[in-house]
């Protein structure tokens, strides 16, 4: 169990490292100064969506 939210800890700046990686290299493609912004919001609701289905699983009563 312990192993499970360390690697939530390491997957939620992970997830917004990569959104922000994918967004400035679409904006240096396309020559544009914001898709990084979109890309880092992406990243970091996917990350929360994660840590939520995470403690979803987890509360539930089985």
């Amino acid at each position: 169990m312990v192993g499970e939210y360390t690697s939530l800890a390491f997957m939620l700046p992970a997830s917004a490292l990569i959104g922000y990686l994918l967004g400035y290299l679409l904006d240096k493609e396309f020559a544009t100064t914001w898709i990084y912004i979109v890309g880092l919001i992406l990243g970091i609701v996917a990350g929360f969506v994660q840590l939520i289905r995470q403690l979803m699983r987890d509360t539930r009563d089985d």
